[in-house]
């Protein structure tokens, strides 16, 4: 086949528990701050304008972003200064300058009064542990707020129930998403730019462009890096260990700081390709494909000296199109276990593994969000799935819990969904990964995620285990375990599809 890569309510105790347990997308990327806010020891997204702070020895944090990011509906009256956060029978007031809340029908006295900052309604970090059941803490010497939820992890509302490549080549076919973290050049230090007489690297011999498909060739074994920007649209290509050599110097221009391009015309995909000595440690090639529109694209390493990118219809092949998503990536490194490991490197693991098994069952096509360890926002991975029109999505992960502050030390495995129409699919999905795994049940669990909330086919997201708990981080890094794991989610895969 071919692979198509590419909590919650606190009256009393509870009513507005999930309301911040998941305020902030747990998979968002870090937008640059001074200040910090975690959940559950994974780092969560704020803006630039309206950051946590420290104002006059009261912490302040954004609500309405925190709201947002969860799927609430908010209003802002501007004639009296209020913003209403509603969703489903929980209402949350607040008015701008005033300590007197109402959550639903209960005043609150608050400790700050709110502000606005940047239009966004800043209230005090220890409003968010009296109302929505959260442990909170502010560590002033690296400006950090940090959140626990009561369980740890990220617990919610629980619910009963429990064509491939050619030999020697690999294919994937993925959708072109932002990499908003990444930039597509730099101006290369060239007094030491090597040249094609550097035996240690791969020469890049040529390349050229025609009927949807960039030709690269080198001498010696290259390892392309793809990934995609926007603004305009662009599929960036990276070799690393390469250099330009003197045949390509001869044959394509090249300007004093090693770069040159090419225009193309009269195509409906593409406008034109750049290419450029991208840095020197270590040495890398990149070569950059300006798209006039979005685009799905396939790469193809012969193994022999030529990679081909190749831009793709999307396909009506009549099979079940599923959308698997490694959490994390690139500068997001997820949770970080007992002994420092990342978790991202356990859902890119995992994740490819699942795609070695699916590469063998022509009943599926799939797409994986990433195959290499690049940053992804929740925007993309939803866009990912949703822009295909996917049949599942699955998005897979470790949990983390900060055993000293907390007082927890779980264990276990956990499968999350955030729509009634997923649920299911989520009790199938769970029986495979408590299988697989062989840790505790911890259940499935309802929680307002934002990959699983703004998909909208059948989704979850699979908690494989602690890395905070030492047993469950030392088995997660295992070779053994993580195939069990890929081997259950293509199992509940094929289950819930009558596979």
């Amino acid at each position: 086949m071919v692979e198509v890569g590419i909590q919650v309510k606190k009256i009393g105790s509870f009513m507005l528990f999930m309301f911040f347990l998941l305020a902030f997308p747990v998979m968002g990327s870090a937008a640059p701050s001074t200040t910090h806010i975690y959940l559950d020891s994974v780092e969560l997204q704020q803006p630039d304008n309206a950051a946590a702070d420290n104002v006059k020895g009261n912490v302040m944090v954004p609500l309405r972003v925190i709201a947002e990011g969860l799927g609430y509906d908010v209003k802002w009256e501007q004639k009296t200064g209020s913003v209403t956060i509603s969703q489903n029978k929980t209402s949350l007031k607040l008015v701008v300058n005033s300590d007197q809340a109402v959550v639903d029908s209960s005043k609150v006295t608050l400790s700050t009064a709110p502000f606005l900052q940047n239009n966004t309604t800043m209230v005090p970090l220890r409003f968010v542990g009296e109302q929505m059941g959260l442990k909170v803490s502010w560590d002033n010497a690296d400006k950090s707020a940090y959140l626990y939820s009561p369980d740890g992890g990220t617990d919610g509302e629980i619910i009963n129930g429990g064509t491939s490549s050619s030999p020697g080549s690999t294919t994937e076919v993925i959708t072109v998403v932002n990499q908003p973290e990444q930039s597509e050049s730099i101006t290369p230090n060239t007094n030491n730019a090597p040249n094609g007489t550097n035996v240690n690297l791969a020469q890049i011999e040529g390349m050229s462009y025609s009927d949807n498909r960039l030709v690269i060739s080198a001498t010696g074994n290259i390892e392309p890096q793809v990934f995609t920007l926007t603004a305009p649209s662009r599929i960036v290509v990276d070799i690393p260990q390469a250099a330009f050599s003197d045949n390509f110097r001869n044959t394509l221009s090249l300007d004093d700081q090693s770069k040159g391009e090419f225009s193309i015309t009269d195509d409906t995909k593409i406008s034109g390709i750049r290419y450029s000595l991208f840095s020197n440690s270590p040495s890398t090639i990149r070569v950059v494909m300006v798209l006039n529109q979005d685009s799905l694209y396939s790469v193809t390493n012969s193994g022999e000296g030529q990679v081909f990118i190749d831009l793709e219809e999307k396909r009506d092949t009549g099979r079940k199109l599923v959308v698997i998503d490694a959490g994390h990536g690139g500068s997001q490194p997820g949770a970080i276990g007992v002994t420092k490991k990342q978790e991202k490197d356990f859902t890119l693991g995992v994740a490819l593994k699942v795609e070695t098994i699916l590469k063998q069952d022509p009943s599926i096509d799939f797409v994986l969000t990433r195959t290499t360890d690049v940053t992804m926002s929740l925007q993309d991975r939803v866009k990912v799935a949703n822009d295909l029109a996917a049949d599942l999505f699955v998005s897979i992960h470790g949990n983390s819990l900060d055993t000293i502050k907390t007082g927890n030390n779980p264990t276990g495995s956990e499968t999350y969904y955030s729509r009634d129409e997923s649920i299911p699919f989520a009790n199938v999905m769970h029986k495979h990964l408590v299988a697989a795994t062989g840790l505790n049940d911890r259940k499935v669990r309802y929680s307002s995620l934002h990959v699983t909330r703004e998909t909208v086919m059948p989704a979850v997201l699979l908690e494989a285990g602690y890395l905070s708990n030492t047993g469950d981080e030392t088995l997660m890094y295992t070779e053994e375990f993580q195939q069990r794991v890929a081997e259950g989610i293509v199992a509940g895969i094929k289950e819930y599809l009558g596979l």
